[in-house]
């Protein structure tokens, strides 16, 4: 069975790859045998986390990247082939949150989260399959959703909307690229737990979070690991297009 989740041989790419799930993400693909691009803005993180990577046993190279940039996703992809191989794996981490209520949201805080959260999405799977078509090969790419994308809540629309358009693109993607021997899929997290949360979901107000969920916890960056290698691996061969719920039963105890 561990041969099914085996990725020695693959070359994956992680964006949003310095922090929280994007770094759990990259050391959980290195860990099962891939090499790893590992790409966003901050290059003292990444450099950090590719010594991390490469003093276990992996191969790792840091590339600094503003996703919403489209010359420097190009290089991205150039930097990991000359480096590492043709991505055979992507995955689309990179992420912003919001805090506004819908009177109050500013246009360009409006856009700033769509061209992170969907834009990106888009245009860096876009990308890594035309270079997998290119080079004749398939390849796996995992969108990371959100359960904001099936259930709204107060002062998080742009957030929302991004990530119910992950779903759908992830559809659209799965679809077209299947011939093609390209699976998208895309995992949808609830409440996790990283760095960058911790303190808010300790809180009075995370505490009352917490009583919607069946399970009665939050989630832990673990708690992704194993559907993040099914649907990078051979062990989710037959499966695209797909948005995988992770988040402890939240989105069937919510209520109306």
């Amino acid at each position: 069975m561990q041969a099914l989740f085996d990725l020695t041989g693959k070359v994956a790419l992680v964006t949003g790859a310095s922090s929280g799930l994007g770094l759990h993400f990259a050391e959980v693909l290195a860990e099962n045998g891939a090499s790893v691009a590992l790409v966003a803005r901050r290059l003292e993180r990444l450099s950090g986390l590719a010594s991390r990577i490469e003093k276990a046993g992996g191969r790792a190279t840091a590339i600094p990247a503003d996703v919403n940039d489209r010359s420097e996703m190009g290089r991205a992809f150039d930097a990991a082939e000359n480096t590492l191989g043709t991505v055979d794996i992507l995955v689309n981490n990179a992420g912003v949150v919001h805090a506004h209520r819908i009177t109050d949201l500013p246009p360009e805080e409006w856009r700033r989260v769509l061209a992170t959260n969907l834009d990106a999405v888009f245009y860096w799977s876009q990308e890594a399959a035309r270079r997998l078509i290119a080079a004749g090969k398939g390849g796996a790419i995992v969108n990371i959703a959100s359960i904001a994308g099936f259930g709204v809540s107060k002062g998080v629309a742009a957030y929302a909307v991004a990530k119910a358009g992950v779903v759908q693109l992830t559809k659209a993607l799965g679809l077209e690229l299947a011939a093609k021997g390209i699976r998208v899929n895309a995992i949808a997290p609830g409440w996790i737990v990283t760095d960058l949360n911790r303190d808010y979901l300790a809180s009075d107000r995370g505490m009352a979070l917490k009583r919607d969920i069946p399970l009665g916890r939050f989630g832990e960056e673990r708690d992704l690991t194993g559907v993040l290698l099914l649907l990078a691996s051979d062990a989710g061969r037959y499966m695209t297009g797909t948005t995988v719920v992770v988040d402890g039963g939240q989105i069937v105890g919510m209520r109306g």
